[in-house]
């Protein structure tokens, strides 16, 4: 059995104690406030411009996405309220939920962090292009899903001074043994540890589990009842990114993807040959 299926009922205790010893931030009280604004049945964009206003660097980021070629507006957005109302609440929501990640985890002067944010951005590009192009998967959690799904990253290499040893030694090997790996060597996986951060920060319990299964496919095919409820469509989707990243960046079959592909095929109803054709897309770079 891997990691993921021994430990997939994760209990509320076990991801205190993830807590605790890894030290995963809290939720920031500006998300905090953004979601219960988000939960309201008409949320008001005033006040959501006004949280986001209040933190200049965040309000930064966001005008910075949001005016990217990506989006392909006419005319710029010069504010937080100009660019929620541009690109819609929920939009806004999962862009403002992904900004605030990377402010928690900033590259600095860790080279290793600069690294991970790198491979994030060119797989986030990936996602952004491969959601719009394929059924079924929604760009906007596809997007944070991008943002998300190896979140356990950053505060493992934050907390475990020799993490690049395992990064560079298990870069090209699949999913599975890098978690075995953490595993043993630090007792969590990055899985489990992005898993207890997704929900600590208030995202919904199907995208957390698409989270701690990302690597697991035999179980997530095979449909066991610890899985549930985990958006499968999100698993199968960051395979899918993975690997037309490797294409696009002139690398073969990326770790994953031998135990996967069927899988994403299915869920997708595409072909390996289209999977090549979505890496030769123009425009690639979205960022």
């Amino acid at each position: 059995m891997t990691e993921q299926t021994t430990n997939s009922a994760l209990q509320e205790h076990d991801i205190d104690q993830i807590v605790r010893d890894i030290g995963i931030p809290p939720c920031p009280a500006i998300l905090s406030r953004f979601s219960a604004e988000m939960q309201q049945d008409e949320p008001d964009i005033r006040k959501l411009a006004e949280l986001i206003a209040r933190d200049m660097a965040l309000s930064a980021a966001l005008l910075q996405v949001v005016n990217s070629p990506f989006y392909g507006l006419r005319s710029k957005a010069t504010n937080a309220h100009q660019a929620l109302s541009i690109i819609g609440l929920r939009a806004g929501a999962n862009l403002v939920t992904g900004l605030i990640l990377r402010q928690a985890f900033p590259a600095g002067g860790s080279a290793l962090m600069q690294r991970f944010w790198d491979k994030s951005a060119s797989i986030t590009a990936a996602a952004l292009m491969v959601a719009r192009r394929v059924r079924g998967i929604d760009l906007d959690e596809a997007h944070t899903y991008a943002l998300f799904r190896d979140c356990g990253m950053p505060v493992m290499i934050g907390k475990f001074a020799d993490y690049a040893n395992i990064m560079d030694r298990l870069e090209h090997v699949p999913g599975a043994r890098l978690i075995a790996v953490e595993q043993m060597d630090y007792q969590y996986s990055h899985a489990r540890v992005g898993y207890a951060l997704a929900r600590g920060w208030l995202l919904p319990e199907p995208f957390c589990r698409a989270i701690l299964y990302h690597h697991d496919f035999e179980t997530v095919i095979a449909g066991r009842r610890e899985v549930e409820p985990a958006n499968r469509k999100l698993v199968a989707f960051g395979l899918l990114m993975d690997q037309v990243a490797t294409f696009r960046s002139g690398g073969g079959l990326c770790p994953d993807w031998e135990s996967g592909e069927q899988f994403v095929l299915e869920t997708f109803g595409i072909t390996a040959d289209e999977v090549i054709g979505l890496a030769q897309e123009p425009g690639f770079d979205t960022r």
